[in-house]
């Protein structure tokens, strides 16, 4: 994997305007960059062409995205660039529409996808980890982190890109263990990120 797509998935609010995920970010860069890797961004907070888009994902080995934990998914900024970039790539560049064909139209929903790179996510979260994975904290009812981002992972399968494993920063506003996490972060990428 030498072509590097990131994405920082952050959009700025009052109370939360995005060092971390630009600190993870920056530090993604860091490491792709020190092991020879061409690395192109893009960040929700500015403008980007759809057209432009299409073609960093058909360039990639492999896609990054960072993102806040925003009610339970992701940012309206990143929702808006799925609505435009993914709606837009799926007929032609990026899939062969939903999969299906006229021979068997009931066969193979969303197996499309003509991208051959792998994709993995890098979350930030207000919640505890304590809060995954444990049926008695009733919000989450025993639920993983990857359970509560499927839509997400479905989005990128959709396309045809394999899951690497999900990084998770735990309780970044309430408890925050940002050095920790940094020193997880790097230890995560060099373990399942294979250059």
């Amino acid at each position: 994997m030498k072509n590097i797509f990131i994405i920082n998935g952050h959009q700025k609010h009052p109370f939360s305007e995005g060092r971390l995920n630009t600190s993870l970010v920056d530090k993604a860069i860091v490491y792709f960059s020190f092991n020879g890797c061409e690395i192109k961004v893009t960040t929700m907070e500015d403008d980007y062409d759809v057209n432009e888009e299409i073609e960093k994902f058909k360039w990639a080995d492999l896609v990054f995205f960072q993102t806040p934990l925003n009610w339970m998914g992701v940012t309206w900024s990143f929702k808006k660039y799925i609505d435009e970039v993914f709606s837009t790539g799926m007929m032609g560049e990026m899939s062969n529409g939903d999969g299906r064909t006229r021979t068997e139209p009931k066969k193979n929903y969303g197996l499309g996808g003509k991208l051959n790179g792998k994709y993995m996510i890098s979350v930030t979260a207000n919640a505890p980890s304590e809060a995954f994975n444990d049926p008695n904290e009733k919000f989450f009812n025993g639920i993983s982190e990857d359970d509560l981002l499927l839509p997400l992972h479905l989005n990128f399968k959709w396309f045809g890109l394999e899951q690497l494993p999900t990084f998770f920063a735990y309780d970044v506003m309430k408890n925050p263990e940002i050095e920790n996490d940094f020193k997880r972060f790097d230890n995560h990428l060099k373990q399942h990120v294979q250059l």
